[in-house]
C-alpha cells in the first residue's frame, strides 16, 4: 500500500505472502481473490473490470490477483475448477465466490454483497 502503487487497492499475490496479504488482511477489508491464467481469454475481459470497479470503490474492498499457473498450490487450496474463480473473503475466511466473467451489474452486487456482510460480521 505505497502512494506510489498506481494500484493501491489491487496487488499481486503469490503462495508465499498469501496468509498475510489476503487471510490476515481480510480481518480489516474484504478481500475479492481473482485466480486466473494468462491463457484463459475470460480472464482477460475480468480482470481489468475488477480493477476498476476496485479504484471506483476506492479501498471498501481490496483486489489480490493470483496467476494460478504460477502458485498451484492456491488453485488447490481452493478447490479451484476453471478459470477465472473469484473468492470472496471476509473476516479471515470465505464467504462466497463465482466462476466465469460476469456483467457489471453482477459484479457490483456480488462486491455490495460482501462488504454488507464484511460490516455486519465486525
Amino acid at each position: 500500500m505505497h502512494m506510489h502503487d498506481p494500484h493501491p487497492f489491487s496487488y499481486e499475490v503469490e503462495e508465499s505472502d498469501f496468509d498475510d496479504k489476503v487471510v490476515t488482511r481480510s480481518q480489516e477489508t474484504p478481500i475479492l481473490l481473482d485466480i486466473g491464467a494468462d491463457w484463459c481469454a475470460p480472464c482477460k475481459v475480468l480482470g481489468p473490470h475488477l480493477e476498476r470497479l476496485a479504484k471506483e470503490y476506492a479501498g471498501k474492498f481490496l483486489l489480490a490477483k493470483v496467476d494460478a499457473d504460477e502458485n498451484m498450490r492456491i488453485a488447490g487450496r481452493h478447490k479451484v475448477r476453471g478459470f477465472p474463480t473469484v473468492i470472496a473473503y471476509s473476516r479471515g475466511a470465505e464467504v462466497d465466490r463465482f466462476h466465469s466473467s460476469h456483467p457489471d451489474h453482477f459484479l457490483r452486487q456480488f462486491i455490495d454483497k460482501l462488504i454488507a456482510h464484511h460490516q455486519a460480521n465486525g
